[in-house]
């Protein structure tokens, strides 16, 4: 008995499961739009730009996947809202809105006033003031920042307010999981943490092992779009560059388009390649 135990052959460990192609079935568009941050300017002329190349066309339905960070840091948090959330109705295309860690502060903030400090350290300042509300000039004293809570509160509408309580934290199409801040390594994917998805940036950035499906993210800005083997980045800090990126998916090919506020205060859109003249 001992000897027949002592000489099983163990069983092999679980396989991990094998990546999926960059890809999307036949038929199918996903645009992939990086973080706005307040840039209403910026993602106004973008979404004209993919109504125009694909809204209607064929008879299909586009999605649009927006990555999250739709607030703070530039000028029109507020405007912003209430664009996504109008476009959440159109028949045209069908739309995701993912959660990222700026819509994440916002709500605690609306929960537990004690965190407004930190939020408008980066960026909330500038969402409250698209609502018409200012940071508390005694930072120190509590009783303000409960009341800015509680105004905010009363200046969301119920419209605003239900779209921020919806966003998604991931989405998976055909070989491609968005998601705002990326995914840790060594953790499948449908098993991630609503923390990570939001916040993770130096171990996914900085891992070379890929994921089931290649990564779709904002959250961390470069000056131009990132790609290679495990993930594509299109985050390149609207508010500040004055360029919101979005990336277009269809079978296994690839393209991105910017919005590009020009010196003379234009906006134009434009594609991008790493091989363009920038």
């Amino acid at each position: 008995m001992l000897r027949r135990l002592f000489n099983r052959t163990p069983k092999a460990a679980p396989a991990a499961p094998a990546p999926v192609p960059a890809g999307l079935p036949a038929g199918s568009v996903v645009w992939a739009i990086g973080d706005v941050h307040g840039r209403l300017d910026l993602l106004d002329r973008l979404l004209s730009a993919i109504t125009d190349s694909d809204a209607g066309r064929d008879g299909r339905s586009p999605v649009l996947v927006f990555l999250g960070d739709y607030i703070d840091r530039g000028s029109n948090s507020r405007g912003v809202i209430d664009r996504l959330a109008t476009l959440a109705d159109d028949p045209a295309f069908e739309t995701h809105f993912l959660k990222g860690n700026h819509e994440d502060k916002m709500l605690e903030f609306l929960e537990d006033s004690s965190v407004g400090a930190a939020w408008c350290d980066y960026g909330g300042a500038q969402a409250l003031e698209s609502f018409g509300l200012k940071v508390p000039v005694l930072k120190h004293r509590p009783e303000g920042w409960v009341s800015l809570s509680s105004d905010l509160g009363h200046r969301l509408s119920a419209r605003q307010r239900a779209f921020l309580e919806s966003l998604e934290y991931s989405v998976a199409i055909g070989g491609y999981f968005f998601a705002h801040a990326g995914a840790r390594p060594g953790v499948p994917l449908d098993e991630q943490s609503n923390h990570d998805l939001m916040w993770v940036r130096g171990s996914f950035l900085n891992n070379e092992t890929r994921f089931e499906r290649v990564v779709v993210h904002g959250h961390t800005p470069t000056d131009d779009p990132y790609i290679d083997h495990r993930r594509i980045g299109i985050d390149t800090r609207a508010y500040e560059s004055g360029v919101l990126t979005a990336v277009r998916l269809e079978g296994l090919d690839h393209r991105f388009l910017q919005a590009v506020q020009q010196a003379d205060g234009d906006i134009v859109v434009r594609p991008w390649s790493a091989t363009a003249p920038a």
